[in-house]
C-alpha cells in the first residue's frame, strides 16, 4: 500500500523551544499559586517547575519512553507542598494542553500517545507520593491517638483536647467505631465525603455505609483487628453517599487498646479518592482513544481483538476489516489539514452509524486507516454487502466541508474467522496484507485474506529483503538478449536484463527481479547500476568493433517517475562514453499520465535518447498517449497479449506505423508465434525463440554462430 505523503517535520530552534518551555512553566506556576498553598515564592516556583518541565520534555524525546522517570516527576510535584487533588488537576490541565502545543512536539500526532502516557505516569507518581505522605500522616496521627489514650489516666481533659484538635484539623475522614461496629464520633471531613452531618452518622453501623458486595471484606478486616491477627488494615472501599452515589475511598483501620491492653474502639481513617480516580480514568481513556475522532486507537483495538478471538462464536467466528481511504494523499495536498481532519471525523461518524451494535468495534489506526471488529452472528451481513454499504454512503452522499463537496471511497483487507488461538498482531498483519492487494491499481475494493496467497507474498517479501545482500555478494548480474527484426531475423539491438542466480534455488529472471526490487525501493540504485554496467559493456563492444547496435534498458514505474532519472542517465552516458542515440529507454505505459514520468520521457528524447512505451495494449487509453505529443519511437506489446495474439492490438499496428512508431513484441517463444506477429505488422521481437539472456561472452559467441 503506498504510504500517504507526510507533512515535513519543522524542528524549532533551541531559542524558540526554550522560550516556549519558559512560558509554559510560568503559566503552570501561576495556575498552581492561584489554586493551592505552596511555601515558595513566585520566582523560586518558576525555576523549580522550569527544571521539572525540562526533565519531562527530555524524557518525551528519549527513544524509549521511561514511565518510572515520569512517575518521579509526579512524586517531586507532590513534595512542593499541599497540592492535593486541585494541584494535580491544575497540573494535568496545564501540561495536557501545553505540551502538545510546544513547537518541539510537532507534529502532535507523533507525540500524542507518549504525552498521554507521561501524564498518566505523572498522575501515578503524584498519587503514590501523596499516598505515602497521607500514610505517614495517618501513622503519626495514630501514634498521637495511642498516646492520648495512654495518657488519659493522668490528664484526660488534656488528652481529649489534643485528640480533638488532631481529628478536627485532619483533611481525611476520621471515624471512632465501637467494638459493636457502630460509629461513636466522626469529624467534619467524613460528612463532606458522605454528604451527611456528624449527628446523622453518629450511632450508625459502619457496615451500613458500605456498598453491597464490599461489606464482607471490611467485616473480616475488623474481626482480624479485634482478634489481634492484624495490627492495621488498609483497603479500597466504596461508601454510600446520601444522594445514592458511591464514594471511592481508601480506608485504614486500627484498634485502640486501653492501659490494660484490652480493646477500646476502632479508629478508621478515610481518604477520598473519587476525583483522583476520575482523573486517572480520563487519562487512561485518552491513552486508549484517538484524540481527533474519539474512536479507540490501535492499542485498544488489539486488546479487544484478543478477547474477541477467545470468546468468539465457534460457528460464526469474527471478522476483521482494515479500511483505508482512497486518494487520501491527494485530498490532503489539495485541501490541507483542516479539511482532511473534518473528513476523518465525518468518516468515523458514518462508520459508527453504518455499523451499529454492541458486537461491533470501530477504531482509528492512524492517518486514513480504520479498523472494524465484528463478532459474527447468523444475521451478520456478508463482506461484500458491508463494503457496498460503506462505499455507497461515502461516495453517493458527498459531505460539504469548508465549502468543498467531498466524496470518498474505502478499500479494505479482510480476515474472516481467524483461528481462536491466533495472535492478534498476526491477524492485523494479515488484514494489512490483504489491504495492500486490494489497493493495487484499484479503488473502493476489498480483498479477503487467504493463507496460501499470504504464504506466497511472504516468500516474495523474504526475497525482496534478501536482494541487497545478494547484489553485494555478486549473485545478481546483468545479462543480454537479442532484439531481432521480424522481417529478416537480423539482430538490431541488445536488451539488458537482470539475472539472479540463487544457490540451490531457481534462477530469477529480469521481470521477477525488477518486481521484487520495486517493492523495497532498491530498484533506484539497482536500476542505475544496470544502466551503468550495460552501457559500459555496450561501449566496450563498440570500441572493439564486436557489436555496434542500440542498447535497450527497461524501467519500472518507480524509476520512470524518479526526479533524478535524467541526471542518472546523463551521468552514465558521460562516464561510459555511450552516444545518446545508442540508448533506448522504455517506460511502463500506465505511469506516463503522471507528470514526472512524462517530463522525464520528454527530456530524454530531447537529449537524443531513443524512447519507448512498455506493456502497450493493457490500458484502454494507451493509444491516446501517443497523440499527446509524447516523443516515442517504439512501443512494446505486453507479454500476455503477445502470447494470446490479441486481435485488438493487432488492429492498432497499422495506426502506430502511420505515426512512425515501431512495434516490438516480447516473449516470443516459437517460430509460429514470430510469423503471426510479423504478418500482423510488428517490427521487432525478443524472447526465448531468439535466444535467452546471456552473459556478455556467450552473447557474442551466439552472434558469431548465427
Amino acid at each position: 500500500m503506498p504510504k500517504p505523503s507526510r507533512i515535513p517535520d519543522v524542528t524549532p530552534s533551541p531559542e524558540d523551544a526554550a522560550r516556549a518551555r519558559q512560558t509554559l512553566a510560568r503559566k503552570w506556576s501561576y495556575r498552581l499559586l492561584g489554586a493551592v498553598a505552596i511555601p515558595l515564592g513566585r520566582d523560586d516556583l518558576d525555576a523549580r517547575l522550569g527544571d521539572e518541565l525540562d526533565a519531562l520534555c527530555a524524557l518525551l524525546h528519549e527513544e524509549k519512553f521511561n514511565p518510572i522517570a515520569a512517575e518521579r516527576i509526579g512524586a517531586g510535584l507532590a513534595g512542593l507542598g499541599h497540592l492535593g487533588r486541585l494541584g494535580l488537576r491544575c497540573t494535568a490541565e496545564v501540561l495536557g494542553r501545553g505540551l502538545p502545543a510546544l513547537p518541539e512536539f510537532q507534529p502532535v500526532e507523533r507525540y500524542a500517545d507518549r504525552i498521554a502516557h507521561a501524564m498518566g505516569a505523572i498522575g501515578a507518581g503524584f498519587t503514590g507520593a501523596n499516598t505515602e505522605s497521607v500514610l505517614a500522616q495517618q501513622e503519626s496521627m495514630q501514634r498521637s491517638l495511642l498516646k492520648a489514650v495512654r495518657d488519659a489516666n493522668w490528664n484526660l481533659k488534656e488528652s481529649e483536647a489534643r485528640f480533638n484538635e488532631v481529628v478536627t484539623a485532619s483533611t481525611n475522614g476520621v471515624l471512632m467505631v465501637g467494638l459493636d461496629g457502630r460509629l461513636l464520633s466522626v469529624n467534619a471531613a467524613v460528612g463532606d465525603i458522605l454528604g451527611r452531618t456528624s449527628d446523622e452518622l453518629t450511632g450508625m453501623p459502619l457496615l451500613d455505609l458500605v456498598e453491597d458486595g464490599f461489606t464482607e471484606v471490611l467485616r473480616q478486616a475488623m474481626t482480624d483487628l479485634a482478634s489481634g491477627a492484624a495490627e492495621r488494615v488498609r483497603q479500597s472501599q466504596r461508601l454510600l453517599r446520601e444522594d445514592g452515589e458511591t464514594a471511592r475511598v481508601t480506608l485504614t483501620a486500627s484498634l485502640l487498646r486501653g492501659a490494660d491492653s484490652e480493646p477500646i474502639q476502632f479508629v478508621v481513617v478515610v481518604e477520598d479518592g473519587t476525583e483522583l480516580a476520575l482523573l486517572q480514568g480520563e487519562l487512561q481513556r485518552q491513552a486508549l482513544h484517538d484524540p481527533l475522532t474519539g474512536l479507540p486507537n490501535k492499542q485498544f483495538f488489539t486488546t479487544q481483538l484478543e478477547i474477541a478471538l477467545r470468546r468468539g462464536d465457534p460457528a460464526h467466528g469474527i471478522t476483521v476489516f482494515h479500511l483505508d481511504l482512497d486518494a487520501f494523499g491527494m485530498l490532503r495536498d489539495t485541501f490541507g489539514g483542516r479539511v482532511v481532519e473534518q473528513l476523518l471525523q465525518h468518516v468515523a461518524q458514518r462508520l459508527k452509524a453504518l455499523l451499529p451494535g454492541d458486537r461491533v468495534m470501530i477504531a482509528r489506526f492512524g492517518d486514513d486507516e480504520f479498523g472494524v471488529l465484528l463478532e459474527n452472528t447468523p444475521a451478520t451481513p456478508d463482506i461484500d454487502a458491508i463494503m457496498k454499504k460503506i462505499n455507497d454512503d461515502l461516495l453517493l452522499e458527498p459531505t460539504f466541508l469548508d465549502g468543498h463537496g467531498l466524496a470518498v471511497s474505502m478499500s479494505a483487507g479482510v480476515v474472516r474467522k481467524p483461528d481462536s488461538d491466533a495472535e492478534p498482531l498476526d491477524v492485523l498483519r494479515s488484514a494489512e496484507r490483504a489491504l495492500r492487494r486490494a489497493k493495487r491499481g484499484r479503488r473502493g475494493q476489498w480483498e479477503l485474506f487467504h493463507a496460501g496467497q499470504d504464504a506466497e507474498e511472504r516468500r516474495d517479501d523474504a526475497l525482496a529483503v534478501a536482494m541487497p545482500a545478494a547484489w553485494e555478494d555478486g549473485e545478481i548480474t546483468v545479462r543480454y538478449r537479442r532484439v531481432v527484426a521480424l522481417a529478416d531475423g537480423a539482430v538490431t539491438g541488445v536488451e539488458a536484463a537482470l539475472h539472479w542466480d540463487r544457490p540451490d534455488s531457481p534462477v530469477l529472471d529480469h521481470e521477477r527481479c525488477a518486481a521484487l526490487a520495486e517493492q523495497t525501493g532498491l530498484i533506484l540504485p539497482l536500476g542505475e547500476w544496470v544502466l551503468r554496467v550495460a552501457a559500459g559493456q555496450s561501449a566496450w563492444w563498440r570500441q572493439r568493433r564486436q557489436f555496434d547496435r542500440a542498447l535497450a534498458v527497461r524501467l519500472t514505474a518507480h524509476q520512470a517517475a524518479d526526479a533524478d532519472l535524467v541526471s542518472r542517465v546523463v551521468k552514465v552516458l558521460d562516464e561510459t562514453g555511450t552516444p545518446a542515440d545508442r540508448l533506448m529507454i522504455s517506460m511502463p505505459g500506465d505511469v506516463l499520465p503522471m507528470a514526472d514520468a512524462a517530463d522525464n520521457l520528454a527530456v530524454l528524447a530531447r537529449m537524443g535518447v531513443l524512447t519507448a512505451i512498455d506493456d502497450f495494449g493493457l490500458g484502454p487509453l494507451d493509444f491516446g498517449l501517443l497523440s499527446h505529443d509524447l516523443p516515442v519511437q517504439a512501443v512494446r506489446v505486453a507479454r500476455r497479449l503477445v502470447e494470446s495474439r490479441s486481435p485488438y492490438v493487432a488492429a492498432l499496428l497499422p495506426l502506430l506505423r502511420e505515426q512512425g512508431v515501431s512495434v516490438a513484441v516480447d516473449g516470443v517463444s516459437s517460430a509460429e508465434q514470430a510469423s503471426w506477429w510479423r504478418d500482423a505488422g510488428a517490427d521487432f521481437a525478443t524472447g526465448d525463440h531468439f535466444g535467452a539472456a546471456r552473459t556478455p561472452g556467450d552473447f557474442l559467441q551466439d552472434l558469431e554462430q548465427g
